[in-house]
């Protein structure tokens, strides 16, 4: 693990990025730690300056959301940032009730379910998902633009629009948050 400092990628399946530490439950090409981001047992507390944790929340049961956001408030050094990105609940229910079409939806509820770890278990809000991260102790909690990023040409989920790929009249179906530690 390098020293405090670190840029950490949680939960960051097949989307590699490079100059950060990416972490995966899997052992997948390119990721540098094996570990569970509701233990991140490898990573030493205080030692991330930010954390970035893309449409992976919502894997994490609902009874263990404020626990697996505290875990992750420990890892960062003190004013250290948690960048989310999670599916936006309510531009779900938008989109559905403006086309009917569920089809298009229910992988940002279920989860794409290709492997034993692809489900989802809770859905947020801004409103929510705000919240949670107040009850542990984050501060200046902002959307952030998936354009304004150093990572802005990785393209994953904080990224995802329906109708699907249309980043210019599309809806943006990413909630995007984040916090100071």
């Amino acid at each position: 693990m390098k020293e405090a400092g670190t840029k950490l990628h949680i939960g960051c399946g097949s989307v590699i990025m490079p100059g950060w530490v990416n972490v995966d439950v899997r052992k997948i090409p390119g990721v540098d730690i094996i570990d569970d981001v509701t233990e991140l047992s490898c990573i030493p507390d205080d030692s991330c300056d930010i954390i970035y944790a893309c449409h992976i929340l919502e894997h994490v049961s609902r009874h263990e959301t404020a626990k697996t956001l505290a875990l992750w408030k420990r890892k960062l050094v003190k004013g250290g940032t948690l960048r989310l990105a999670v599916p936006d609940f309510a531009k779900v229910v938008k989109r559905y009730q403006s086309t009917n079409d569920i089809s298009e939806c229910i992988g940002l509820i279920s989860g794409g379910q290709k492997n034993d770890y692809d489900h989802h278990f809770m859905v947020f809000d801004k409103a929510s998902l705000t919240k949670h991260l107040e009850q542990v102790g984050f501060s200046n909690i902002t959307e952030w633009d998936w354009r304004t990023v150093d990572h802005c040409d990785i393209d994953d989920h904080s990224q995802s629009y329906l109708p699907h790929m249309d980043k210019d009249h599309g809806l943006l179906m990413s909630l995007n948050l984040e916090a100071t530690k």
